[in-house]
């Protein structure tokens, strides 16, 4: 089972973007990286100057790179943006919007967990056009997986596991608002919030995550124990979610799951010791509310190992 790494999501200073790259290359044992500012186009221009660098560091390391586009485009320059990544022969693209498949023609390229694929009909729609790895959205239960994996088993099916969810995209900024600006004036200040904005309720309950256009669960999914279910059910990858922690031990401990050479409790107190304070979910993937979390059973490790032997 591969291990892919997606997009930073949040509005990290340019630099830090660059150094947090240069240290997946070098050190993270992820196979596919994705890459580039899809939530809002207004930050594109300050990661332009260190994109070349980021995708040379990344390719010399033997990581599969993938540039993805806008989750949402609105805007000509945006429409002109998508056009202009769409055109770029010698790395793949990420789809994140469908604005996108027009200008790809049918080339090889990977489905990002923002477009709605929800059963094997839309699946084998975006196959047939030229996908080559599918990240499904987050909100799939198990069973739903596993039937669009046995649907096209030529295309390597992926799976969100690690991170706060994304659940929604506007339009509208919430952090302009909040701080009283406009979208056009927003002054950046998402960058304030390097892992997002914690919105609560009116009762001062944790509910979302803000993060300038884009709304995220408080809670980090986590389906590092779930990964024998998903290995069981054809699942080729699964996706880490940049947070504002050390994804190269997020990325190892996962890694070493997988591999067998530390078991899943092992792993999980390795995961909540990097990612403190915030809680872990996996509801989703077993038809549950999303805020769930159902903790590891014995048979969960069993799947695993199983999964592990069948495989060599």
């Amino acid at each position: 089972m591969q291990l892919s790494l997606g997009p930073v999501l949040y509005n990290w200073a340019p630099e830090r973007w660059r150094d947090f790259y240069f240290r997946i290359a070098d050190e993270a044992p992820v196979d596919v990286v994705s890459v580039g500012e899809i939530v809002c186009s207004k930050r594109s221009p300050f990661l332009a100057a260190h994109m070349p660098a980021v995708v040379e560091r990344l390719q010399k390391a033997g990581k599969q790179v993938l540039l993805g586009s806008l989750i949402l485009v609105s805007l000509r320059r945006e429409r002109r943006q998508t056009m202009e990544l769409a055109a770029a022969e010698d790395v793949s693209i990420e789809v994140n919007d469908l604005t996108c498949l027009r200008a790809l023609a049918g080339r090889p390229h990977a489905i990002g967990p923002f477009v709605n694929i929800y059963n094997e009909a839309s699946a084998a729609f975006h196959a047939a056009r030229g996908a080559r790895r599918i990240c499904l959205p987050p909100e799939l239960p198990l069973s739903s997986i596993a039937t669009i994996a046995r649907a096209i088993p030529d295309v390597t099916i992926e799976v969100f596991a690690f991170g706060r969810v994304p659940l929604a995209i506007s339009a509208r900024c919430y952090h302009a608002r909040l701080h009283k600006l406009t979208k056009d004036n927003c002054r950046f200040v998402c960058e304030k919030d390097p892992d997002g904005l914690l919105l609560n309720t009116l009762e001062q309950q944790d509910f979302l995550t803000i993060n300038g256009v884009q709304t995220l669960s408080h809670t980090c999914a986590n389906l590092l124990g779930d990964a024998g279910s998903l290995r069981e059910s054809h699942v080729g990858s699964l996706r880490l979610s940049p947070q504002d922690c050390d994804m190269v031990v997020v990325a190892k401990t996962f890694r070493d799951v997988l591999d067998g050479r530390d078991d899943i409790h092992g792993g999980n107190r390795r995961l909540a010791a990097v990612y403190p304070g915030v809680p872990f979910s996996n509801g989703f993937l077993w038809a549950e509310p999303g805020h769930v979390y159902r903790r590891t059973r014995s048979g969960d490790e069993q799947r695993l190992s199983a999964a592990n032997r069948d495989s060599q």
